[in-house]
């Protein structure tokens, strides 16, 4: 017990090595920036206050969404969502899995629950004991079911979802634009240092090498930034991409997506004024999502229990072990 705990300390330790990583990273570049370029190195008075000024803009943008990123904590399902002890007992109890199917369908019934497994189940986390609501999953380093949950991500060591996406999606383009104002800033002197004309040693040090940063993490920040503002356009998560949600016609990438507009204020919110700073402004409770089709709006799938069968989608194995995991979704 006492080792078991001592590596489940040490992992939840190890997984801020990422988050430490990019903070020094930071610091350094705040310090090479500020102490290093502006103060040695520029001697225009003028130059050196506008440099600061957007630098430090940017820089705070940055941190704060950064900040927002890492400790805005993921949303879970409602306690509607959850078993209630009678349910829970009666499930367990239950050895036949067509009768466990049909207590998960009636608990589901009383709930806005549009989405299915791909085998036509019920989506039952058996870890949490809840009926998923549409776009959440269970996040294994997390142990948790998160509310329309994207990915996680070790570089904020938290999950991303619907209480931080829009936060993650800020710090993105906020590093981004702060990488890209360094790389700008930096390349004049950069040439300067390189050729000879500026000599200060320790400054020429970490001038190089702040461009070189800057420029990594650009690249890098632009094709992660720009995979995620096609998800954004689209309305899908990055799960969903790679494994579209189950509707009543079956499997449909496109089922949340509702117009490019529509999309983004999803995540964003109706207030364009509040787009672009990190506070909380998504549409909705996590539990929800309009969808494309006003049918599957209208006719939930848990009324069309019969609709499945009739396709043959959802036919019951001999095996009983093979019949459960039509029923239950077991993500890892």
């Amino acid at each position: 017990m006492a080792l078991s705990r001592g590596l489940r300390c040490c992992q939840r330790a190890f997984a801020w090595l990422p988050v430490l990583i990019i903070a020094l990273v930071v610091l350094w570049s705040y310090y090479a920036y500020v102490c290093e370029l502006c103060l040695v190195t520029l001697s225009n008075p003028v130059e050196k206050v506008a440099y600061l000024i957007i630098f430090h803009i940017l820089f705070v943008l940055f941190v704060w969404t950064y900040w927002k990123s890492i400790f805005t904590l993921p949303v879970q399902p409602g306690k509607k969502y959850h078993m209630s002890y009678a349910d829970k007992e009666r499930y367990e109890n239950e050895e036949r899995p067509e009768v466990q199917r049909q207590i998960l369908a009636e608990i589901a019934r009383k709930l806005p629950v549009y989405t299915r497994t791909g085998n036509g189940g019920i989506r039952f986390c058996d870890r949490c004991q809840l009926i998923k609501p549409d776009r959440c999953h269970h996040c294994s380093v997390c142990a948790i079911c998160v509310l329309k949950m994207d990915h996680h991500c070790p570089w904020v060591n938290n999950c991303i979802g619907f209480s931080n996406y829009k936060f993650f999606l800020l710090f993105l383009a906020y590093s981004l634009l702060y990488c890209l104002y360094i790389a700008a800033t930096v390349f004049k002197y950069f040439i300067k240092y390189w050729t000879g004309e500026l000599t200060n040693g320790r400054s020429k040090f970490h001038v190089l090498f702040l461009l070189f940063v800057a420029v990594m993490f650009f690249v890098s920040l632009m094709f992660l930034f720009g995979y995620h503002c096609w998800l954004v356009s689209r309305n899908r998560s990055t799960l969903e991409a790679f494994s579209a949600p189950v509707f009543q016609n079956g499997p449909d990438k496109n089922g949340f997506n509702l117009g490019f507009v529509k999309n983004l204020q999803q995540v964003f919110g109706e207030e364009k004024k509040l787009w672009l700073l990190p506070i909380a402004s998504s549409q909705g409770d996590g539990h929800f999502f309009p969808m494309r089709a006003l049918c599957e709006a209208q006719n939930p799938l848990l009324a069309n229990e019969e609709q499945w069968e009739d396709d043959g989608i959802d036919e019951e194995p001999h095996d009983s072990t093979e019949a459960s995991s039509l029923a239950i979704e077991r993500e890892t």
